[in-house]
């Protein structure tokens, strides 16, 4: 697919290599993850991540090398750019390489191209059933309960949290699956977004169109400040009542908003690394 079109970079192609994922002889996984499109998608990504943005990345040791778990952290930036710098950390930074496997809106598919690209790389429509094939195959999930209210908050709030689902922690009950919190801070000043033209986005069939200071959706240059907390286990079938279940969210949901807290502190240079509680 992106064969002969886009540049290979070793360092990328080494650590997709390291990936604990079962690629056949076509370089091909059970979920029909592309090994070359993997390498090279990522490898034009990589650029960006390493140079045009910057991102500070802190407790990666707290995301597991091996086995199933759910990252879960905040949306902002008009966009998911903070689900690509995760993605990217996993990959490009962590110790040992991981897949993350985000799951995304189904409006991906009124894009033409962009939900073949999106499987063959990893990132699949969030549905119950197959985030809980991939976390039984012991993957790694990147989970946003915020969903599309989170992408839509403007730069002023981009930093704030609206409410959570709770689809995530019954999917982490019912696979004894652990949480990993994560905050990230910057996404409202790489997109900062002013408004959101939800009429324009139904007709485009999508949430809604942001609209930046300058009118364009094109992020700027950023520093980004990526925690990741230290697992969150919690007991349960995953059919709990709401109130106990939401309890649980409730407890993620604090820990993400310290993150953020510590992760805009380290932005202002209010607070050095050796000071972080993760």
């Amino acid at each position: 697919m992106l064969d002969n079109l886009l540049p290979t970079d070793p360092e990328v192609a080494a650590r997709v290599d390291a990936l604990d994922l079962s690629f056949n002889k076509f370089g091909v996984d059970p979920y029909g993850i592309a090994k070359k499109d993997l390498v090279r998608s990522m490898s034009v990504f990589a650029w960006f991540y390493r140079h045009y943005f910057k991102v500070d990345v802190y407790g990666l040791e707290n995301v597991p090398p091996r086995g199933r778990a759910i990252l879960v952290g905040n949306h902002s930036g008009g966009v998911a750019i903070d689900g690509a710098m995760v993605t990217g950390s996993m990959l490009l930074d962590a110790e040992t390489p991981r897949l993350a496997h985000a799951m995304l809106d189904k409006f991906i598919h009124h894009f033409p191209g962009a939900s073949r690209l999106m499987s063959r790389t990893g990132q699949f429509t969030g549905n119950p059933e197959q985030a809980m094939r991939l976390l039984r195959d012991d993957r790694l999930l990147l989970v946003f309960p915020e969903g599309a209210r989170g992408t839509a908050k403007l730069a002023k709030d981009a930093d704030s949290l609206v409410t959570f689902g709770t689809g995530f922690m019954r999917l982490a009950l019912e696979t004894k699956s652990p949480i990993i919190p994560f905050g990230f801070v910057g996404g409202g000043e790489a997109l900062p977004t002013v408004a959101n033209l939800k009429s324009l986005g139904r007709l485009l069939g999508v949430p809604y169109i942001p609209v930046t200071k300058w009118g364009l959706l094109v992020p700027k240059p950023t520093r980004f400040q990526l925690l990741y907390g230290k697992p969150m286990i919690f007991e349960g079938s995953g059919h709990e009542r709401d109130e106990v279940c939401g309890a649980m969210v409730e407890e993620v949901r604090t820990k993400i908003r310290d993150l953020i807290r510590q992760g805009r502190q380290l932005r202002e240079k209010n607070i050095t690394e050796a000071d972080l509680v993760l």
